[in-house]
């Protein structure tokens, strides 16, 4: 007598299949009793004036402010140009010899600037007491005319 083809584990697989269907059907027949009409009001967002996204249009009565297109920025905003050539002091953060280059940390603020050793007067230390100028370089403020105070 010849034995059938089928075993457990594929009848198990069918079945798990055959009840996949059966949910997602029933799922799709209940999205669609409880759908509201797809009309245009019922999809429509309005933003409110802190930026929020709602479902309610704004009230017509409400005071409109009044804004000028000019003070509009895009963009970033410009910087305010620094005075680089007054004398800075502050403290050696962090330098390397070997790879001769490393970083000031400025006394009375958090701004710390990159140095290398083409920007020293005289060789520095981790934590000496600096004086120091600044100049732009291409990926920051670069600490120049480095000497120890």
């Amino acid at each position: 007598m010849a034995k059938s083809q089928q075993t457990f584990s594929k009848k198990e697989k069918e079945k798990k299949k055959l009840q996949k269907r059966k949910e997602k059907q029933l799922k799709k027949e209940e999205r669609k009793a409880n759908a509201t009409d797809g009309t245009l009001e019922n999809m429509m967002a309005y933003v409110d004036e802190f930026g929020n996204i709602t479902d309610t249009p704004p009230d017509p009565t409400q005071k409109k402010k009044e804004v000028k297109a000019s003070s509009i920025e895009i963009g970033v905003p410009k910087q305010e140009e620094e005075d680089l050539s007054t004398e800075r002091r502050g403290r050696v953060a962090f330098f390397n010899d070997s790879k001769g280059y490393g970083f000031i940390n400025q006394d009375g603020s958090q701004d710390r600037f990159f140095v290398h050793v083409n920007g020293l007067k005289e060789p520095i230390q981790e934590g000496d007491r600096v004086r120091f100028s600044l100049e732009k370089g291409p990926k920051g403020m670069n600490a120049i005319e480095v000497t120890k105070v």
